[in-house]
């Protein structure tokens, strides 16, 4: 008897236990995710305080890297004569690129402005050639000038033409790759910054990125997220703007989206990503393609549409973009000083099939031109980026009534979560997450299994009670027969 109540009492015991482990786990089900999320909240939004995302946000730690190669044109001269350019892509050319936010004010309304700086420092290790490669590009300078004034009158083109000669200055420019960056000294420029004040963006040196080291991207103000975190790192305004003018529709005028650095948390396939970039003179949005991992961390791809570049025949809300060519071009002349400049993917990946007639030496791939941002979906924290661009000069009736298309440049900008920063974000944000969904289950099954132990233990207590009942039946019987 002294043996049934024993373990009478620990089954109650178990039950009692298991019930209660069942139900710790079950709160946690419901409750886990709320804490979590919680934890996501306070840990994104931009807040001084919040120690970890805020130092990612201000300063950046993440190593961006901007990798150019060139279009080295093999036959200049026949180009000019109506050939096909052949070209050969020389590069890439790798600068380490540093960002840091400056200027950093908060307002009342839950928004802050600043302004983000960059510098670049070449990495010969990183680089296939060095800054002292020569190769030879089409003369941005003497075919955007010749676009730019093709409306003047006609003694101002006799003085643009006698200049050109003057200073030897051709349709093509055959340079280091160092000088053709940063910038080199040049006797045209002297003469249109003193007879054509305001026509070029540079009174110095004149180089393709000469004006973007040490410079900034301009003004932004965004979204601390502090009311709404659906609205963090949003952008209000830009220059203090809420939309720009460079554009013929409202839409394309319109700033939306982020600053281009992380985004809204709680993403879902459905989502997509806006942002805002000063460069292209445009918002833009990527959109989900598929599942993947990050160095352990589970992301969302993003990529860009392939309306992205489309004209306005193939996709009608791109018509405030226009005038338009081919699709996989966009015209940014109207924001950079009406040069004849046009971006698109490298190599004119997803563009018209037509474009690719028009060069030699080209071969579009996804692999290496596609456009993409690996995002950790849950927090709206970028893994992994890759922006690739391709900068392209359409020039038409400016050598003897030849139009030509020239691509001179390939962009792109990389960076990735590494080191010390991955591994706080790992255990902060996908391990602490992880265990405590490991938990709220194993406290579940735990508490099952007792239950379930108990209820065998008592049967089992049963069972043993019934059988020592029938062996005295039996044994009383055999006594009395």
């Amino acid at each position: 008897i002294r043996m049934a109540v024993s373990k009478s009492t620990l089954s109650i015991v178990f039950i009692v236990l298991g019930g209660l482990a069942v139900l710790f786990g079950t709160v946690l089900v419901f409750v886990g995710p709320i804490i979590i999320d919680d934890q996501i909240v306070k840990n994104v939004e931009i807040n001084p305080s919040n120690g970890l995302s805020y130092t990612m946000w201000k300063d950046i730690p993440v190593p961006f890297f901007m990798s150019v190669y060139f279009f080295h044109i093999v036959n200049p001269n026949e180009t000019l004569n109506g050939e096909k350019p052949m070209v050969v892509q020389r590069g890439p050319y790798v600068y380490r690129e540093n960002r840091w936010k400056d200027n950093i004010t908060f307002h009342d309304n839950h928004t802050v402005s600043y302004r983000e700086y960059r510098q670049y420092f070449f990495e010969e290790s990183m680089s296939v050639g060095d800054e002292s490669d020569v190769v030879t590009i089409p003369n941005m300078l003497v075919l955007g000038a010749s676009v730019m004034m093709e409306n003047m009158p006609l003694p101002v083109l006799l003085l643009l033409s006698t200049a050109f000669k003057s200073f030897n200055e051709g349709p093509f420019l055959t340079k280091p790759v160092g000088e053709l960056m940063w910038g080199y000294d040049s006797k045209l420029v002297d003469f249109l910054n003193k007879y054509l004040p305001g026509m070029l963006p540079t009174s110095g040196k004149f180089g393709l990125f000469a004006e973007f080291n040490n410079s900034n991207t301009g003004q932004f103000t965004v979204f601390t997220g502090q009311d709404d975190i659906r609205k963090v790192h949003m952008v209000d305004s830009w220059d203090g703007l809420k939309s720009v003018d460079y554009w013929r529709s409202e839409q394309c005028n319109q700033i939306n989206g982020t600053a281009g650095q992380m985004w809204p948390p709680f993403m879902t396939k459905e989502s997509t990503m806006p942002f805002y970039s000063p460069d292209a003179c445009r918002s833009m949005e990527l959109v989900y393609q598929r599942p993947g991992v990050s160095r352990g961390i589970p992301v969302f791809r993003f990529v860009a549409p392939k309306t992205l570049f489309a004209n306005g025949t193939d996709y009608p809300p791109n018509e405030g973009f226009c005038p338009c060519r081919q699709s996989g071009l966009l015209n940014v002349s109207t924001c950079r000083h009406n040069s004849p400049v046009f971006i698109s993917h490298p190599h004119f990946f997803e563009a018209d099939p037509v474009l690719l007639d028009t060069v030699n030496g080209l071969s579009p791939n996804e692999e290496e031109h596609g456009l993409f941002i690996d995002i950790h979906p849950e927090t709206g924290v970028p893994m992994n980026v890759s922006i690739r661009l391709q900068l392209n000069l359409l020039i038409k009736r400016v050598f003897d009534n030849v139009e030509i298309s020239l691509h001179f440049l390939n962009l792109s900008q990389s960076g990735y979560i590494d080191g010390p920063v991955l591994n706080t974000f790992r255990t902060n944000l996908v391990v602490l997450p992880m265990v405590m969904e490991y938990m709220q289950y194993s406290f579940i099954g735990l508490g099952l299994a007792g239950i379930l132990g108990a209820v065998m233990l008592y049967l089992s207590d049963k069972v043993r009670g019934l059988l020592q009942l029938f062996c005295m039946f039996e044994c009383f019987t055999n006594n009395i027969f």
